[in-house]
């Protein structure tokens, strides 16, 4: 079956890692894309392909300012996103808790150890 194309949705869109860094980074406010150039350390083209993709599925809008771009995260999209993965919220849940049982266990039985070396 052929991969869905980038811009289909926000799941596709954010598969990239460079794309959730320019999320990440516009979680703490509007940038323009020379920030973004800076911040990522790419190249002008490369930037703006990414900022494309995200635009098309929703995820940043721009606005324009003076003769800069400037983008803002749309958080919105990435709701399906979230709900999607907070239905395994309670599976990782159960296997930590789980993982801090045996921790815990192991803690209590190098007690008496620790002191017998001393």
């Amino acid at each position: 079956m052929p991969r869905a194309a980038t811009t289909t949705d926000a799941f596709n869109a954010v598969a990239e890692p460079r794309r959730r860094e320019i999320l990440d980074a516009l979680a703490e406010g509007e940038r323009p894309v020379n920030d973004l150039v800076m911040l990522l350390d790419l190249a002008q083209p490369q930037v703006s392909k990414h900022l494309r993709v995200l635009r098309e599925v929703g995820l940043v809008v721009s606005r324009d300012e003076g003769r800069q771009r400037v983008y803002r995260l749309n958080g919105r999209p990435l709701k399906t996103i979230y709900e999607w993965v907070s239905r395994y919220e309670r599976t990782w849940n159960e296997k930590f808790a789980a993982l801090d049982d045996v921790l815990d266990d192991l803690k209590q039985k190098e007690k008496p150890n620790a002191r017998k070396r001393r």
